[in-house]
């Protein structure tokens, strides 16, 4: 839709460097997803691989609710006050869970979700945390100063609750316990003071052994985990901040995962992969390591979900990994209170950094150079290999062509002699393999085309209302499309751009297409370009009169003098005036009256402007002269600008002569 308007279009070029782009690994990022928890709090995270659901235990409403690996509920276990740890069966056909609430441990099947057992603990009181090993599930209990580790066996005929299983060490209130099933290693921590001491039991035998207390960093112990070997043990406290290992035989410090903030949660994979959570407006959430490994294999940060200024944070102890290592479950809330079940996709893989350059320009069917690097926390090594697909026109779905490899920096190249022209996109992927996740980047290289001869005629030229006229659009040589597309845009907001004619050109290069000129119109001819020849247009603004006569009415006669028509009146006799014009919103319509005076026709000054009717008339009374021997004539016209649009071209309707006598 257009308005017509007398302009000097300026054309602005803006020259964008060719920028290399880095890409994040396609497959894991794009599947990482959350959902909402109906929650009010979240105290621990478990993971059943063999039915593939998640428990999240919610110790302010007493319920445990339980989902798959998507995030969607499943069950939803309620009248379970201030449950908190959670524990698989080794067979995983039980879910534990400890309810302070009720000083009981109460037992889920996993396939039904309804409560199978619900077990006394001999008097002690407020159990919190829970670990299997050998085998037996412990458990941490107590209020404040009479904390303790017990354990439930439930090997035998009944259940076997045996209390006071700590030994020497002794514990404020309920400790956290770190556990590894296999090698009969338990790990506890004083929980709910500042108390920095850490015990190593062996529970492998009939009863628990003591093997030592020491105090080591941290303390308000958030979360503890022990390798799957047995060997070493990860802390997540208020401080220090990072995560600590220390030997299970002595607690000697083996090193440190410096994941840089308050730590929270800590999780270890079945292969080793440690996920150390940390507390983190600001910064990245979850931090990923291989055992024993320093460096980061890669790291999350969770975004802001609600009106507070930092981003959401982990909840202690809220990070589970499933057995099979391919995903890592991660329980977080916001400023508002609300929770969400975050699923990181392949936590374990790495990701790399590849990025390509292109040349900002270049000539068809000249050769160019493409580009890049492949760099990692995790190094790769030379000679990896890296697919390269080039789209262009002629192969808008992508054309594979030879790999490349990378040298021992990571650094990569490739030539190639691009056939098409226009916007040439490269791009370079790294499948991925066991320990790096794929990734992928391109870039685009504008090819240089030929500049086809385009034109579109009957510029300028004026045509009477509703005229038909045939437009004719001309194609020069090009390569392969010989297509046209013919469009035209009348004056006027209330009609769009439309396409008048698509087609392929004759053998002359002409496409036709015939227009109802009853506005002013750009007609448009559009050629999309092809592998050699760029696009092009080509324009054309044609112009188209009104539809305008008057008729006049109150004579007694008509008549001529000389070969001119007149229309008699007497000389007190009104002449009443109609005009007809094509119609549009707002439009009026000229009066033009002039007066015969010593043989030359005079203006009589009635240039007014008058409003059409939605018919598209308007009638116009003239007041008569009294006197006789007067002649006048009158006339409608449009007036492009003045007649309350712009949309036609200025037409003058014929003159009506007017004759007084007595």
């Amino acid at each position: 839709m257009r308005t017509r308007t007398i302009s000097t279009a300026t054309a602005l070029a803006v020259l964008f460097s060719s920028a290399a782009l880095v890409a994040v690994a396609s497959g894991p990022a794009a599947a990482d997803s959350a959902k909402l928890l109906d929650v009010k709090s979240a105290a621990d995270v478990l993971v059943d691989g063999a039915h593939q659901r998640v428990y999240v235990s919610d110790p302010v409403e007493g319920k445990i609710v339980v989902t798959d690996y998507t995030g969607a509920v499943k069950a939803t276990l309620d009248g379970l006050p201030d449950v908190d740890g959670l524990a698989l069966s080794p067979d995983s056909g039980q879910v534990y869970a400890a309810v302070a609430g009720l000083d009981r441990i109460v037992s889920v099947d996993t396939s039904s979700y309804t409560q199978s057992a619900s077990y006394k603990l001999d008097g002690a009181e407020r159990p919190r945390t829970l670990a299997m090993a050998s085998g037996k599930l412990w458990f941490g209990y107590g209020p404040d100063a009479e904390g303790g580790i017990g354990s439930l066996d439930l090997s035998g005929g009944g259940p076997v609750v045996a209390l006071g299983q700590d030994g020497d060490a002794s514990f404020y209130a309920a400790p956290e316990l770190g556990s590894d099933p296999d090698s009969g290693v338990l790990v506890a921590g004083e929980k709910e003071t500042s108390n920095d001491s850490l015990t190593v039991y062996d529970v492998s035998g009939p009863k628990p052994e003591l093997r030592v207390t020491k105090s080591v960093e941290g303390g308000f112990f958030d979360d503890i985990a022990v390798s799957p070997d047995g060997t070493q043990i990860v802390t997540a406290s208020g401080s220090p901040y990072y995560h600590p290992v220390y030997s299970t035989e002595d607690l000697s410090p083996l090193g440190r995962y410096n994941s840089g903030d308050y730590g929270s949660a800590v999780d270890i994979a079945p292969d080793g992969t440690v996920a150390a959570g940390t507390f983190s407006w600001y910064g990245p959430d979850v931090h990923i390591y291989q055992q024993g490994k320093w460096s980061k294999v890669r790291e999350y940060e969770f975004p802001n979900t609600s009106g507070s200024s930092g981003g959401d944070t982990l909840v202690d102890g809220g990070l589970a990994w499933a057995p099979d290592g391919s995903r890592l479950f991660a329980v977080s809330d916001n400023g508002d209170g609300a929770f969400s079940l975050r699923v990181l996709t392949e936590p374990g893989k790495s990701l790399p950094a590849l990025t390509v350059a292109a040349p900002d320009e270049a000539k068809r069917a000249r050769s160019l150079t493409v580009t890049g690097t492949l760099t990692d926390t995790a190094p790769l090594p030379a000679g990896t290999e890296l697919s390269v697909t080039r789209t262009d026109i002629e192969s808008p779905g992508g054309k594979k062509l030879p790999a490349v490899k990378t040298e021992a920096d990571g650094s990569f190249s490739l030539t190639d002699t691009p056939p098409a022209g226009g916007k040439v996109t490269y791009k370079v992927a790294y499948a991925g393999d066991s320990t790096h996740a794929a990734a992928s980047a391109s870039d685009t290289v504008e090819v240089s085309r030929s500049t086809p001869k385009l034109t579109l005629n009957k510029n300028g030229n004026v045509y009477s209302y509703g005229a038909d006229v045939s437009f004719t659009a001309h194609l020069g040589t090009t390569y392969k499309n010989r297509t046209v597309e013919i469009w035209a845009d009348p004056y006027g907001s209330d009609k769009p751009d439309k396409l008048v004619k698509k087609g392929v050109v004759n053998a002359r290069g002409d496409l036709s297409a015939t227009v109802d000129m009853k506005r002013d119109t750009k007609l448009t001819a559009v050629f999309a370009g092809d592998a050699r020849y760029a696009s092009k247009k080509a324009t054309s603004t044609a112009y188209a009169k009104v539809k305008v006569s008057t008729s006049v009415s109150k004579h007694y006669k008509t008549g001529t003098i000389g070969s001119t028509k007149y229309y008699y009146f007497h000389k007190n006799t009104d002449p009443v005036l109609t005009t007809t014009m094509s119609y549009y919103k707002g439009r009026e319509h000229r009066f033009e009256l002039q007066v015969r005076v010593d043989g030359t026709w005079r203006s009589g000054g009635a240039n007014e402007y008058y409003r059409l009717n939605a018919d598209g008339t308007s009638t116009v009374r003239l007041e008569a002269p009294g006197r006789s021997g007067v002649r006048a004539r009158i006339r409608a016209s449009y007036v492009n600008g003045t007649s309350g649009d712009n949309v036609n071209s200025t037409t003058h309707g014929a003159w009506r002569y007017l004759n007084f006598t007595r």
